[in-house]
């Protein structure tokens, strides 16, 4: 269950429970839980991290998010043979080590506006790679998210796997609307 905490600026926090690393978890077809892992998609190798948030996601850094192949690989991450319940596939690019840009594109949907379990992968991504502090500035084309995930120790890379991510944004109403059955 899922129970959102109105903070005093307004904004919503959420308690995102902890992410999931060990590829039967995600599912993911690899041997033992790694930082990083190659994929071979369209003829090219890329690396990618792999988490699951209650949901998989295959996050993978980029050097420019707005010229990121989201449209085109996406889908092919997506369905690749290696994630046999299809994945989200995260392109997250690093401005600072308290603030990343992100595109997703979700399984079954396409590319979002944004996307919380997305945003929380890819921030725990990259604090296990030691790229990230434990607190990060999301900005994806929807708006921005700040995600927590406490470390277990002060060493880069080692954090508390059973710490939950904490996701904190504004909620606002974004559509109404009215359909006949």
């Amino acid at each position: 269950m899922i129970v959102p905490e109105i903070e005093a600026s307004g904004q919503v926090t959420v308690d995102m429970g902890p992410p999931r690393f060990a590829p039967r978890d995600v599912p993911f077809l690899a041997g033992e839980a790694q930082l990083l892992y190659p994929l071979v998609v369209a003829g090219a190798t890329i690396e990618v991290s792999v988490v699951s948030m209650g949901n998989p996601h295959a996050v993978q850094v980029v050097e420019d998010v707005d010229r990121a192949p989201v449209a085109t690989q996406g889908p092919l991450i997506e369905r690749h043979a290696a994630f046999p319940q299809r994945v989200n596939a995260g392109y997250m690019q690093l401005v600072a080590r308290d603030h990343i840009k992100l595109r997703v594109w979700e399984r079954g949907a396409g590319e979002t506006l944004a996307c919380g379990t997305g945003a929380c992968a890819a921030v725990v991504a990259g604090i296990r790679r030691g790229l990230l502090a434990n607190e990060v500035r999301v900005t994806t084309r929807g708006g921005d998210l700040t995600i927590r995930w406490p470390r277990g120790r002060e060493a880069p890379g080692e954090t508390n796997p059973d710490a939950p991510v904490m996701m904190t944004g504004d909620a606002v109403r974004v559509f109404d609307g009215e359909i006949d059955l």
